[in-house]
């Protein structure tokens, strides 16, 4: 049985800061959702998943995650993401203490 794909993002933890991070167009990594490269490609998707994960000297825990465009760029398409993207929700600090989200 054969899964269908659905528009994914790239993100992990960074190894150094902890924080979310997402893979963009540039290659780069951004702790904003909105910055991320939207895959909608499966075979684009898996070759940058497969390119991040081998930067564990850089992060870690890297995977695809459902995401959809939207005005600002990639949202999250799912709860667990989007609690993600937000930051800690323990008290305010990282990105919500810098207003990033």
């Amino acid at each position: 049985m054969t899964t269908r794909f659905t528009p994914s993002v790239v993100t992990a933890n960074d190894l150094f800061e902890g924080d979310v991070i997402y893979l963009t167009d540039a290659g780069t990594w951004s702790r904003l959702h909105a910055e991320a490269a939207l895959f909608t490609d499966p075979q684009a998707a898996d070759a940058a998943l497969e390119q991040a994960s081998a930067q564990s000297d850089r992060l870690v825990g890297a995977y695809l995650a459902p995401a959809r465009m939207g005005p600002n760029g990639p949202e999250p398409a799912h709860f667990r993401e989007a609690f993600r993207a937000r930051g800690p929700s323990n008290y305010a600090h990282g990105k919500q203490a810098e207003g990033l989200c």
